[in-house]
């Protein structure tokens, strides 16, 4: 139906999570019709970042940088580290604007049925830094699923084995969440992972 240069720009642009045949249809037509200067500059944008974006030597988010902006800033907390599975973790963590510590990026989980193990997500990395910086807490950020809890388990290990405290962030409700729209498993999580409850005086 296509031209093959439109039909390869679609199947391109399908490599998107969540774009469909239809979606990336949409976009490729927008950008040929509508916004060729957008296009243009998503193109050259696209080709410098692929060129020149890496991983932060230090906790291995994606930069441009030998070392990212978090690192290298002096007034984060170095006795707190917080091992996340991806960089949109790191951001998503920060847009929340409570956490002043390091970070750690994994880019991924613990699946043997996938063959990922420790020595793809960098954890012999992660032990180097726990042997040489001053981290007394280190707060395992993974997802609540089954590989997330399974490489959480393993991290905890390694850095207890250390003397470092490990904690867990927490998973349940949301804030403004009612319980009759929540699922089944997260609502079982947040009952297995309840704590107690001090009322103000």
């Amino acid at each position: 139906m296509f031209s093959p240069l439109i039909e390869e720009l679609i199947r391109a642009l399908r490599c998107l999570p969540g774009v469909g045949p239809k979606s990336a249809q949409r976009m490729a037509m927008y950008l040929l019709e509508r916004d060729r200067d957008a296009a243009g500059l998503l193109a050259r944008t696209l080709e410098q970042a692929v060129e020149k974006v890496g991983r932060c030597t230090q906790c291995r988010t994606l930069t441009e940088q030998e070392r990212c902006a978090l690192c290298a800033s002096t007034r984060r907390d170095d006795s707190s580290l917080c091992v996340v599975e991806t960089p949109a973790d790191v951001l998503a963590i920060e847009q929340a604007g409570n956490y002043h510590g390091r970070y750690f990026v994994l880019h991924g989980h613990l699946s043997p049925i996938d063959g990922v193990g420790p020595a793809d997500l960098g954890i012999d990395l992660l032990e180097q830094r726990l042997d040489r910086e001053p981290v007394q807490e280190l707060i395992v950020a993974t997802n609540p699923t089954v590989e997330g809890e399974a490489t959480a388990q393993f991290i905890a290990e390694r850095a207890r084995d250390r003397g470092i405290a490990v904690t867990r962030i927490a998973h349940g409700v949301p804030i403004g969440g009612e319980l009759e729209y929540i699922d089944g498993g997260t609502l079982a999580h947040a009952f297995n992972s309840r704590t107690a409850f001090f009322s103000g005086n």
